[in-house]
């Protein structure tokens, strides 16, 4: 009996210490399930519309839009009115602050209208379902999400994942992307990694832009597609730029003012309202807030 209890007793210790390790193990477990379980039950998007919008020509009108945060005391957009007429291109500026992505995300219906009306093609977009609001509509953001599988898989995602890969290749080509992918060790069956991190910034955006021309919306938003890009790249995605924005109501959100020069109308926000609108030269002749915002940015770069 001794001889069993010191065996036994020398046996015990290691159970015991691994008893102490499933504490962490399970502390991990109910942080994941916590993180996975707050998505599985947040609220659906409402979806409130009943109309559904065939193909869009891409006329784009607001009216009197207004918008306020939850628990904000003052409205981020204040009472907006713009008719941005189907294919043209409309720059917004101002600073930062101003609400220029705020108004922009309103037209996709990210957010809903405070009071007003945002109209596409004379539809109210609060009447009109959300998947066929937003099968009008293709955003390049500044922030590229990428999924870790192949460069064809991260174009061709989502409701294009059916595009054979000859609309693939030319988005791609028409993106500036058919280069650098063709020079990866696989192409296009190339693995990107977790977000992308096997890519440059310059690559991940012209791959953005390469899914916004595969979905052939007619209503484009650039959301500062350019700003945290070298010279290089910048220019690459310049020219791609050019090519997504041919035949398209294209809405830019501009940071570097040198970007925007050569689009139809350029809309200057200020504290959620329109100052100033009309084309870039008109503007600089105008010498009012855009002039300014010119005159500050070339003495930066200067």
């Amino acid at each position: 009996e001794f001889l069993q209890f010191i065996t036994a007793a020398s046996l015990i210790a290691k159970p015991l210490r691994a008893l102490t390790d499933v504490n962490s193990v399970i502390q991990k477990g109910v942080t994941a399930a916590e993180s996975v379980f707050s998505v599985l039950d947040t609220e659906t998007e409402k979806d409130t519309g009943t109309k559904e919008l065939g193909k869009s020509t891409g006329a784009v009108e607001f009216k009197e839009a207004r918008f306020r945060y939850a628990q904000a005391e003052t409205d981020a957009i204040k009472g907006i009115n713009l008719n941005i007429k189907a294919g043209t291109s409309v720059a917004f500026v101002g600073r930062s602050g101003s609400g220029k992505t705020t108004l922009v995300n309103l037209l996709p219906r990210f957010y809903e209208l405070t009071s007003g009306s945002i109209s596409i093609d004379g539809h109210p977009i609060n009447e009109l379902t959300l998947n066929s609001l937003r099968e009008q509509i293709a955003i390049v953001s500044q922030s590229v999400t990428l999924f870790n599988c192949s460069i064809r898989e991260n174009i061709a995602y989502g409701s294009l994942a059916d595009a054979s890969d000859e609309a693939v290749i030319e988005a791609a080509k028409a993106a500036h992307a058919h280069e650098f992918i063709e020079k990866l060790p696989e192409g296009y069956d190339t693995q990107v990694g977790e977000n992308g991190v096997m890519l440059s910034g310059g690559q991940r955006q012209r791959l953005a832009i390469a899914r916004a021309i595969l979905k052939n919306a007619p209503i484009l938003i650039l959301d500062e597609a350019t700003s945290a890009l070298d010279t290089e790249s910048e220019r690459h995605i310049q020219a791609a730029m050019g090519e997504v924005m041919k035949g398209r109501t294209t809405l830019v959100i501009a940071h570097r003012l040198s970007t925007i020069e050569n689009v139809d109308t350029i809309v200057v926000i200020d504290d959620g309202q329109v100052v100033e609108s009309g084309p870039h030269q008109e503007l600089l002749n105008q010498q009012g807030a855009y002039a300014q915002l010119h005159q500050l940015q070339f003495a930066e770069e200067e």
